[in-house]
């Protein structure tokens, strides 16, 4: 097994609140990973020290065996590590396609010839090759959702990081959505997928974390970990006997 990305005894504290509680977390290369937890387990604040947008109280963080603890979240781009935002935030008044060659020009630090390509290629598997042309304020939610999508695969990414992607689309959307994340595995892009809707992350994953109060709570085989009383407690409300 490859590891790509490593988590050592990483934590993350504001104040007396501890966000991250010294996680260790091993992620092999071609691995899909998914992520769940009650609001405010940590999820995010887990991606937020991945990509660089925090950093650790304590604990480092290694990807392709480097260390990148210190390193800035543009640098980390660089190496690979692409991520999608629960809210999407595009360059509002650019087309669709400008977008992503923000995207791979500067997050992926490709040659403009070479991104134009790679642009191209990215629309077609996202199903925004039509929108191309488009401003990106004129896009439906599934279709924002595609293009938050689109700009992390635009930097050709080691390691996609999803944060709640499917939040907010119909039953039709997410499963539309499901299926392209599933074709992106399959091409063999490692992924970490933080969610809600859960039948869509079992659908993708190999395994699942359960993280609670900063820590991971339980982890392993998907629908085994969703069975666990305690899990069923703590994430679903569940009381136990």
């Amino acid at each position: 097994m490859t590891v790509l990305l490593e988590l050592d005894g990483v934590s993350k504290s504001y104040g007396a609140l501890k966000a991250v509680d010294s996680l260790s977390l091993a992620l092999a290369a071609g691995e899909a990973l998914a992520v769940i937890g009650p609001n405010g387990a940590g999820k995010t604040t887990l991606f937020n020290l991945i990509t660089g947008d925090v950093a650790p109280t304590q604990g480092r963080v290694l990807f392709d065996g480097a260390d990148m603890t210190a390193m800035a979240p543009h640098a980390r781009s660089r190496l690979g590590i692409g991520r999608s935002y629960q809210i999407p935030h595009p360059f509002a008044n650019m087309s669709v396609f400008e977008n992503l060659l923000v995207g791979a020009i500067y997050g992926g630090r490709k040659g403009e010839r070479e991104s134009y390509g790679r642009c191209c290629d990215v629309l077609r598997v996202t199903g925004l090759y039509d929108k191309a042309n488009a401003p990106a304020r004129t896009l439906t939610l599934l279709q924002r959702k595609r293009l938050e999508l689109a700009r992390a695969l635009a930097i050709e990414p080691k390691l996609l990081l999803l944060d709640e992607i499917a939040g907010g689309l119909t039953e039709f959307e997410c499963g539309e959505l499901v299926k392209t994340i599933r074709d992106i595995h399959a091409g063999g892009t490692t992924i970490v997928w933080i969610e809600h809707i859960v039948h869509a992350l079992l659908s993708v994953a190999s395994r699942l974390i359960v993280m609670n109060f900063g820590q991971v709570l339980a982890q392993g085989d998907p629908r085994d970990v969703m069975n666990e009383p305690r899990v069923r407690e703590v994430y679903m409300g569940m009381p136990v006997s």
